[in-house]
């Protein structure tokens, strides 16, 4: 759900910020032989030096020199940049004041535009709107913002940018930012886009492979009531419809709800490592028309052919688009090492480090322990999804489904109760209404995701599931996710004072907002039963159990990558037995000593390996994020602190974390809380 990164962020945004792009195969990030940078940085910083003074020297040096490392011959001669240099580099700082505040504007515009146009390019493929077309496909294909990039460097204007502008890296930006204004903070983030220069071209491919992906993914839907186990039973009602992995994993979770849930979890358990190793019948996938029995993978009690390992066709095709270029990055970095360093701006030895220190803790062993004995029954590999110690209703799922298809009989019923939701949480009329104003809400072909506006003129986007029926509880629940994503995006957009600052840090802040939005969703409906003195304590060994899962599904999805990197020619099928080998390693140091069961590849179920790359850590720290904030949020209104937070804007995530809730991103208070909380419990 995504919050996730949605299709058009990824597509067409991206493309520009170029956070995690790869680069030209034809372009070189060093200075072409027929071109002297010494000689063209010498030249220019003298001669502005001459003209403007020496108290402007440290500004020109910066400027000409990051300047000249993306000159080529193509932009002209050493003469021409000079000439550049000379003609455009601002000393009057009232002049640079105006120029920063026409870039604003410009660039809102530019994404804008560009993200509007993303939307109605993918509508069809992305929302329920009827049969898809092949007009649909091709209009996908159509990329507006392809030469855009290309024309902001052919036309100076990025050189105009990283000429008046430092660019600061990763270091600076964490050791200088906690002393800077929002003013400065917004300067660096002009600047630090335009440190990579990406052509037209390379982006074809990559995002070709992307739109392909979310295709399959967005598909992959089993027919729930077609399943039958080994005496021929139908287990799932009529008309069910699953995709994967999202909505399989929520019909699990339900399950632990019935008291004949035990049955039908295995089934779903025996679904999924069916499509982890590729045994299941391709007939079968979205198909109504046929019956399945997972357990002997039998079609009508026939064997049928399985599919041909294309889930793991698509990864490493993604793969192979992502990373032939990664040489021609500064420095040369993969694509693992950019999503963290560049993308969430963490780096990966810190984000492992947490995961390890709470799948490895003793309170994560404990909570295992804890479940085993409210189950009473050995533990199961998917209870890694137990979800006994959440808030609960007296209702079952089933009896949720009626509610919330009662509640929302469509996507627009959804928008119009969204001021009474809002409101639920805590946000006074006014604002509640104008969230409302500025959030759509969409029927999405798959799980939902948010797809947030680039300019404040545009609205937001919800998309979830809503079948023929209604909006079932599986959709509502998703919903409400989005809804937090949403929420963050029109404040952290709308209610910013610097454009270039709007949104969050990276994807793992935006995912810890709508998870605050989601832990109260049947509080939203008026569903949850009066808390018991050990609730709380109960609510932090869940929050504890579900970053564990994340975590090290997380894991798996980098030392997937990491693996594909050391093994560039795998095949498919070896691709496949190489992410279930990882599965299962993880799984076998971290779950295998507390379920007392091996090799189980569940961990690798996830979509987001296939559609979102390398999106899956996100989660895990989000739901790192997301303790501390609850934490913070306990005795105040979270609408209020919701806007406050949102409206920090892009910096670094130690200095989000700082002025949010007063101390940096870590692990350690979620397992102190469990500490004690075991502590009060008593530990098993």
């Amino acid at each position: 759900m995504d919050m996730q990164l949605n299709r058009i962020l990824l597509i067409a945004i991206s493309l520009i910020l170029m956070a995690c792009l790869p680069i030209s195969q034809q372009l070189s990030p060093e200075p072409p032989p027929s071109l002297d940078q010494d000689v063209m940085i010498r030249s220019a910083t003298e001669e502005l030096q001459t003209i403007l003074g020496a108290e402007h020297s440290q500004r020109i040096e910066t400027g000409v020199r990051q300047t000249a490392a993306m000159w080529r011959p193509e932009d002209g001669s050493e003469s021409d940049f000079i000439d550049f240099c000379k003609e455009n580099f601002i000393s009057d700082p009232v002049e640079l004041d105006a120029a920063f505040a026409r870039l604003e504007v410009f660039f809102e515009t530019l994404y804008g535009v560009l993200t509007e146009f993303g939307r109605t390019n993918t509508w069809h493929l992305d929302v329920v709107t009827g049969p898809i077309y092949n007009i649909d496909h091709v209009m996908a294909r159509f990329d507006l913002g392809r030469h855009v990039n290309d024309d902001l460097w052919k036309d100076k204007l990025a050189f105009y940018i990283i000429l008046n502008w430092k660019q600061y890296g990763l270091n600076e930006l964490e050791s200088q930012g906690s002393s800077w204004s929002r003013r400065e903070w917004a300067e660096a983030r002009l600047a630090r886009g335009f440190d990579v220069r990406i052509p037209a071209e390379v982006t074809k491919s990559w995002r070709e492979t992307l739109l392909e992906t979310g295709d399959y993914i967005d598909n992959y839907n089993i027919i729930m009531s077609n399943l039958r186990d080994e005496n021929g039973v139908q287990l799932f009602p009529d008309n069910l419809r699953l995709i994967s992995h999202w909505g399989l994993r929520d019909e699990l979770r339900g399950q632990y709800d019935r008291e004949d849930g035990y049955s039908r979890q295995v089934m779903i358990y025996r679904v999924m490592t069916r499509i982890i190793d590729q045994s299941i019948p391709a007939a079968v996938i979205d198909n109504p028309e046929v019956l399945w029995n997972p357990y002997d993978n039998t079609m009508d009690g026939n064997v049928s052919p399985a599919e041909p390992d294309s889930r793991y066709e698509h990864l490493s095709r993604l793969y192979q688009t992502t990373s032939a270029m990664d040489q021609f990055y500064p420095g040369k970095p993969d694509a693992v090492a950019r999503r963290y360093e560049r993308s969430r701006e963490i780096s990966e030895e810190r984000v492992q480090t947490m995961f390890r220190n709470v799948l490895g803790s003793e309170e994560f062993k404990a909570t295992g322990e804890i479940i085993r004995q409210r189950l009473g029954r050995d533990l199961q590999p998917w209870d890694i999804w137990y979800t006994g110690f959440r808030s609960r209703s007296e209702q079952n799922e089933s009896e949720l489904d009626r509610i919330t298809t009662e509640k929302y009989p469509s996507a627009e019923a959804f928008h119009a109760g969204m001021p009474g939701l809002l409101m639920a949480l805590g946000f006074d009329e006014e604002t509640a209404a104008f969230l409302q104003s500025k959030i759509e809400v969409d029927a999405s072909r798959g799980v939902g995701h948010a797809a947030g506006a680039e300019r404040r003129s545009d609205n937001a986007h919800l998309r979830t599931r809503v079948e023929n029926d209604g909006m079932r509880y599986k959709g509502y629940n998703i919903a409400v996710h989005e809804l937090g994503h949403n929420v963050e995006q029109v404040f952290s957009l709308n209610r910013m004072d610097y454009y270039m600052l709007r949104g969050v840090p990276a994807t793992a802040f935006t995912e810890a907002m709508a998870f605050l939005f989601q832990s109260k969703n049947l509080e939203i409906l008026d569903l949850t039963r009066e808390p018991d003195a050990g609730d709380e304590n109960f609510r932090i060994l869940g929050e504890l159990w579900s970053l564990g899962e994340i975590a090290a599904v997380g894991l798996v999805d980098t030392e997937v990558w990491h693996w594909m990197y050391e093994h560039p020619e795998a095949t498919p099928a070896e691709l496949k037995a190489a992410t279930i080998q990882i599965a299962q390693e993880i799984w076998n140091t971290y779950y295998a000593p507390i379920m007392g069961i091996e090799d189980s590849p569940i961990l690798a179920i996830y979509s987001h390996m296939i559609s979102y790359p390398l999106y899956l850590p996100s989660y895990g720290i989000g739901h790192i994020i997301n303790f501390q904030l609850e934490s913070w949020m306990q005795d105040k209104n979270l609408a209020e602190e919701m806007e406050r937070m949102c409206r920090i804007g892009s910096v670094t995530p130690d200095e989000w974390m700082r002025q949010a809730v007063g101390q940096p991103l870590s692990e350690e208070p979620l397992l102190k809380a469990a500490e004690e909380a075991l502590a009060q419990l008593g530990t098993p």
